[in-house]
């Protein structure tokens, strides 16, 4: 396969049981089905790489319709790039789905992770805390020294303190493909992958 990934949605954790009865914890995605809506040459765009279109919709705006005219004109929710090992295997208008995948596979999650809010440093950090006895009645979870004295006279950055945590792109890589459904368009993962349910991800296959 040309394309080196799809675009899908969490739809939560569940197990997997295996014919020898070994189970796996696993999360189930639904992959695609994909469409390419733009194909990004060296020529033209100075590097190349394949856009595709994922859940379609009814209406959208008319930036957004004049841009997917070219692919047959489908509007879709969500618009992602995703690498292409040979650009002259796609072509537009083209429905990639998970049949692309095989058990056994390993893939690169990226996504979303679940936004936390404003955290202290224990939980953002696993920070130990201060002691608990000799007076500390309210030290149990402060972070300690964040300085240096007179110099450097100032707070370092980078310093792990309080602060947001979550919301963050991450990639997981390596995660293993149990299963693939190709009638539901489901892929089980094995692990965790980065967001909640329902929130978008993109799967690179590691070739």
């Amino acid at each position: 396969m040309a394309i080196q990934g799809l675009i899908g949605k969490v739809i939560g954790g569940t197990q997997y049981f295996h014919e020898d009865g070994t189970a796996d914890a696993v999360t189930a995605v639904r992959v695609g089905p994909c469409t390419v809506t733009q194909i990004k040459t060296f020529e033209l765009d100075g590097y190349q790489s394949v856009q595709l279109g994922f859940e379609p919709v009814k209406r959208s705006n008319k930036p957004m319709q004049g841009h997917l005219k070219i692919a047959g004109g489908q509007l879709f929710r969500f618009i992602r790039e995703v690498g292409v090992k040979d650009i002259d295997e796609v072509a537009l208008g083209d429905e990639i789905n998970v049949s692309m995948f095989t058990a056994g596979d390993k893939v690169d999650v990226q996504g979303t992770s679940k936004g936390k809010g404003f955290q202290g440093g224990v939980k953002r950090y696993n920070f130990r805390g201060g002691p608990k006895t000799h007076g500390q009645s309210d030290r149990h979870r402060a972070p300690g020294s964040i300085g240096a004295g007179s110099t450097p006279g100032k707070v370092l950055k980078g310093m792990r303190m309080a602060g947001h945590m979550g919301n963050a792109k991450v990639t997981i890589r390596g995660i293993e493909v149990v299963t693939v459904d190709i009638d539901r368009n489901l892929l089980l993962l094995k692990g965790t992958v980065p967001g909640g349910r329902n929130s978008l991800i993109k799967i690179k296959k590691i070739v």
